[in-house]
């Protein structure tokens, strides 16, 4: 038993010292960032800016890699399954506090199967509704809401994501049951908005903003308790300001790595989103897209995960109370 133990030793030794080495040379090659979501919707956009301004602190290059399916936990399970090493690493929103009630079967667990990195950024929703809506503001969209009930369709980026959570809300909101539409994706239903195909959709203004100020879709209302500040939104009334009381819907989104991920390896990711946090060319860019880059305790990996869980007792009622799930 002793020469057993004394064998066992130096195999840990070993393995401490190539960890060690690995984490000291960390990194030394490209970096992958999971978006579970299409290409070209909010996450994706925000993911894309993270890569760039992650560029400079990590030196190396930071791929963005599209998994999306089944309510963000396909691209979610493939981070949580892959090597702890620090260059897996999935960049989600408020799906991780919604998931282990939406969808069926989950594979991991969004307490235990991943290191918390820290939050990026909150994102508001918008109201938005396809170029020849007749209606003008909220009072009027109301009005029209009434007139054409069991007629309305109402987009979402897929079940359980959130342009469908807000779209629950609004409908509830409203009063008027509207058919719920969902795409692979907000890019797909951004597009059908646009081209009239469906009349509504509640969205992240990370993917809204550049439309409404192009007049491509109308903007009917924002989901803060307080007005925007960016240019193409400042104008733009609040749920609350046109009379719906406690409609606040904000999407944050955070960066997580394999659970067992090296302390080192964690130490310099989150060093790096810290930096990249600060990077005037990336706040300048998610301003420009209505989102406010995150500057509080959330920013470390403890306040990160403590954030999520009280996200996740926020959300679990209320989706168990609609009774919706992914399979």
């Amino acid at each position: 038993m002793k020469k057993l133990i004394q064998s066992f030793v130096p195999a840990a030794l070993l393995a401490a010292g190539t960890l060690a080495a690995a984490a000291q040379d960390f990194p030394s090659k490209p970096i992958t960032i999971v978006v579970p979501f299409a290409a070209g919707g909010p996450t994706d956009k925000v993911a894309r800016d993270l890569a760039e301004a992650l560029r400079k602190p990590l030196g190396t290059t930071v791929i963005v890699d599209n998994a999306a399916g089944a309510g963000g936990s396909i691209g979610a399970n493939k981070v949580a399954k892959a090597p702890a090493d620090g260059y897996t690493l999935l960049l989600h929103h408020i799906g991780m506090a919604t998931m282990p009630t939406l969808v069926r079967n989950i594979p991991f667990k969004v307490e235990s199967d991943f290191e918390y990195l820290g939050l990026v950024n909150d994102v508001p929703m918008t109201i938005i509704g396809k170029p020849g809506l007749p209606a003008n503001n909220l009072k009027e969209l109301r009005e029209w809401l009434q007139k054409n009930k069991g007629r309305v369709n109402l987009g979402n980026a897929g079940v359980g994501s959130a342009s469908h959570l807000c779209g629950m809300l609004f409908q509830h909101a409203m009063g008027v049951e509207m058919t719920a539409v969902p795409y692979k994706g907000t890019g797909p239903a951004m597009t059908d908005l646009m081209g009239g195909q469906i009349d509504l959709m509640c969205d992240q203004t990370t993917n809204t903003t550049g439309a409404i100020e192009a007049k491509k879709v109308k903007v009917f209302a924002v989901t803060t308790p307080h007005r925007l500040t960016v240019p193409a939104l400042k104008d733009v009334p609040t749920m609350q300001e046109l009379g719906v009381k406690d409609f606040n819907v904000t999407i944050f989104h955070g960066l997580y790595a394999p659970k067992g991920t090296p302390a080192p390896v964690l130490k310099k990711l989150n060093d790096a989103l810290k930096a990249a946090l600060k990077d005037p060319d990336f706040i300048k860019r998610e301003e420009a897209l209505g989102a406010v880059v995150v500057n509080d305790k959330r920013v470390e990996p403890a306040e990160h995960k403590k954030f999520v869980l009280s996200e996740i007792n926020k959300w679990t009622p209320l989706i168990k109370a609609a009774n919706i799930y992914v399979e």
